[in-house]
């Protein structure tokens, strides 16, 4: 098991950069696949972007492609959210999610495939 705490949320302005962070702050994230997913008031959590345990790969949803970069530091525990040219859509408070994964690199973008998950961080993008 693994325990998750996002940070680095916080109000910027549209054409913005942004780092997110997620923290295991109990267990090894080395063999899970991570995934970042956002829900935005009243719509249902969607799938950001994923890295399989290697980090070799990683998958973006098509609304945040070219923008925002999903990576990992296995020896530091940690999973990082660079996001760039933020627009007032991205606006939704972000969760980071882990995902067992022996033997299969599959990055999963259904939020009922992963298990474990931290309490969010909120991101705001005024225009």
């Amino acid at each position: 098991q693994v325990q998750l705490v996002e940070s680095g949320g916080e109000l910027v302005q549209a054409g913005d950069s942004l780092r997110l962070s997620c923290a295991a702050t109990r267990g090894a994230i080395s063999s899970y696949i991570m995934g970042w997913f956002r829900q935005a008031p009243g719509k249902d959590r969607e799938f950001v972007a994923g890295v399989t345990s290697s980090g070799r790969s990683t998958y973006n949803s098509d609304s945040v492609k070219g923008r925002f970069t999903i990576s990992r530091d296995n020896a530091k525990n940690m999973v990082y959210l660079q996001m760039n040219s933020l627009k007032p859509e991205d606006t939704a408070v972000y969760f980071c999610a882990a995902r067992g994964s022996p033997g299969s690199d599959y990055i999963s973008r259904s939020r009922y495939e992963y298990p474990y998950w931290g309490q969010g961080t909120q991101v705001t993008v005024s225009s």
